[in-house]
């Protein structure tokens, strides 16, 4: 691995623990916090697929008439990337993007979806992400996560697009995590099982292959330029602090929503 990803990781590793130990997990202890959680984490799955679609329109050619871009090299990791998570098999088989399949999860669990299908509905009417929010009434933290993706969207720099993609994204959920949905799911197995299927999914399919795969993505974005790795860092920082926002925003939800039943 080389120095650049190195002293990337040292500098992001004490967000990335304040990721992986965030008292949200600890305060999930019954199905309804569950429900809550994946309220607000089904924008952070939808807004990592729009970054996927950014990567793969800017480092392959997906227009007609088609040219070869960029590097062979990139442009095979990418789509494999894209191929396991846009068309991914879901626990009967069948293909689905990990989108699809996080809000049939949800659906089984009785969670609220009618705020993500209003946004998304909204946004493919009228393609603007402040009307989208507005009519769903989504979450502060959830407009704020999402905004701060697209700004690096927006930013058209393949490099720090990989960045974010590769150090901040959904590798960060915890084997704490795991092991809570795995005891609500031997209570409510008819409402979990979706879900865990989910996030074993995740794991073997966006495990060490996509890690190895985005690290090699990202190193080869950035090269030996320092200026890039600079802009890496200082984007992955901001993308890992916008992922505790959210966290500490879904604590808060599920801590009032107890405090109201006490």
């Amino acid at each position: 691995m080389s120095d650049h990803i190195n002293k990337l990781q040292q500098a992001i590793e004490p967000l990335r623990q304040q990721i992986i130990n965030h008292k949200v997990y600890p305060a999930i202890t019954e199905l309804e916090d569950l429900r809550l959680f994946m309220q607000f984490h089904i924008f952070a799955v939808w807004d990592f697929m729009s970054l996927l679609k950014a990567l793969q329109n800017n480092l392959t050619c997906t227009t007609v008439p088609w040219f070869p871009k960029g590097s062979a090299v990139t442009r095979h990791l990418i789509n494999e990337i894209v191929l396991g998570e846009e068309s991914d098999i879901d626990q009967n088989g069948d293909l689905k993007s990990h989108f699809e399949l996080y809000l049939e999860a949800m659906e089984q669990s009785g969670a609220d979806v009618s705020q993500i299908r209003k946004f998304v509905s909204e946004l493919q009417s009228n393609g603007d992400l402040n009307k989208a929010f507005e009519s769903s009434n989504a979450p502060k933290a959830t407009r704020d996560f999402v905004n701060f993706t697209f700004e690096v969207i927006g930013s058209n720099k393949d490099y720090l697009q990989a960045a974010t993609f590769t150090f901040g994204r959904e590798d960060l959920i915890p084997n704490m995590f795991h092991s809570i949905v795995s005891d609500i799911s031997k209570t409510f197995p008819n409402e979990v099982s979706i879900f865990k299927y989910y996030l074993e999914r995740h794991i073997e399919v966006d495990g060490d292959h996509h890690s190895n795969l985005a690290l090699q993505m990202t190193s080869n974005l950035c090269g030996d330029n320092e200026t890039f790795w600079k802009e890496a860092q200082d984007a992955t920082i901001e993308s890992l602090q916008k992922r505790i926002d959210l966290w500490d925003a879904v604590y808060e939800a599920i801590e009032s929503r107890k405090s109201v039943l006490q």
